[in-house]
């Protein structure tokens, strides 16, 4: 649990708001991904951006969180795992929002970062509103909505925006409480996640950030999350595939998926580019099963309310107990549990 709350660890917005490139208070962490990618390079990979993807939004994004290309104490080659992290990070971003086009000058991996909102501008995506008048774990204890609404009255559409193309409510809302310390900032103005550093920094909040029984997509790169027998029989391990796998499953098939071949295409190009070796690392992405219980990453980090079952047979009352189970009430972050108690128990404590 310690490796996983340092792992989602956050800086504060105001010190993020001042990295610049080339800045010498930038954070250490920054600055070794400065000295890996420098914006010359960053050009250079992603002619094809859109303007709102910029390499200073970038390392602002790498700043929020700083277990992304961090120190480590334990003899691990911290510029090397760097490498490998940044270079998977490119790979998938641009899977999520490249042309993948033909016609190009370019090759496809080098296409990424062109969709910076779903369809050009979002519009007629009311898909992305549905379950917004369900009352579920994303309606809090005040009453207020899990979704905003409009001036007209209508839902907002959370549609596909940033480098991850972030959808639904039940992702923005995580995610603003992860970057703001409240669910309702990008609740009411989702766009945020299009128009502001947060275009890179929510595609490096799901990459740092775990869904167990699945592990974060960085602690699989970097060797902090260790497979166990289940996960090593289901071909799950600390390779870039299972990355794949932890993002949208895309491993499970025989042949492999054309969209999966894309991905590890674009990892082995970056590597290259990167002076990462990855010679001895697996890019088997067939036959893969999914994550499991049984999994070495299945740990309690959401806050439940505490209820009779086979494993807590006598329940307290305004209490909640951790649990695997995704509820809305992540342990990872402070004051989650006495949100969790009002929320369950529909109390309002003093």
């Amino acid at each position: 649990m310690q490796m996983i709350r340092a792992s989602v660890a956050t800086l504060d917005n105001k010190l993020v708001e001042q990295v610049t490139p080339g800045n010498q208070s930038n954070p250490a962490n920054v600055k070794r991904v400065e000295g890996i990618v420098s914006q010359q390079q960053w050009n250079y990979f992603f002619p094809e951006a859109n303007p709102g993807y910029t390499y200073t939004n970038f390392l602002r994004g790498v700043a929020k969180f700083p277990s992304f290309c961090a120190d480590y104490n334990d003899g691990r080659n911290a510029d090397q795992i760097c490498r490998r992290v940044v270079a998977a990070f490119f790979a998938h971003v641009v899977q999520e929002t490249g042309n993948h086009s033909a016609s190009s000058p370019n090759p496809k991996w080098r296409q990424g970062l062109t969709a910076l909102r779903e369809g050009g501008d979002g519009k007629g995506s009311e898909a992305y509103s549905s379950g917004c008048g369900d009352v579920n774990w994303q309606k809090q204890f005040d009453g207020t909505l899990a979704c905003g609404k409009n001036p007209d009255g209508t839902w907002i559409s959370y549609y596909g925006r940033g480098a991850h193309q972030i959808s639904y409510i039940f992702n923005y809302a995580p995610l603003s409480l992860a970057i703001y310390g409240d669910r309702a900032v990008l609740r009411d103005n989702p766009d945020l996640v299009a128009s502001t550093w947060l275009n890179m920094a929510s595609a490096l909040y799901f990459f740092v950030t775990p869904q167990p029984p699945k592990p974060s997509v960085l602690h699989t790169l970097d060797g902090t999350w260790v497979p166990n027998a289940t996960d090593i029989a289901g071909g799950l391990g600390n390779d870039f595939p299972t990355t794949s796998q932890i993002i949208n499953g895309e491993c499970m098939s025989n042949p492999i998926k054309p969209t999966a071949q894309a991905r590890n295409n674009f990892y082995v190009e970056f590597a290259r580019e990167l002076n990462l070796d990855i010679s001895k690392e697996s890019m088997k992405c067939t036959d893969m099963k999914s994550f499991s219980g049984g999994s070495s990453a299945a740990v309690a980090i959401y806050w439940n309310k505490s209820e009779e079952t086979a494993d807590n047979p006598a329940p307290i009352k305004y209490q909640c107990r951790l649990t695997s189970e995704q509820s809305g009430f992540s342990a990872l972050i402070d004051n989650q549990y006495t949100q969790c108690v009002e929320a369950k128990w529909s109390v309002k404590l003093k």
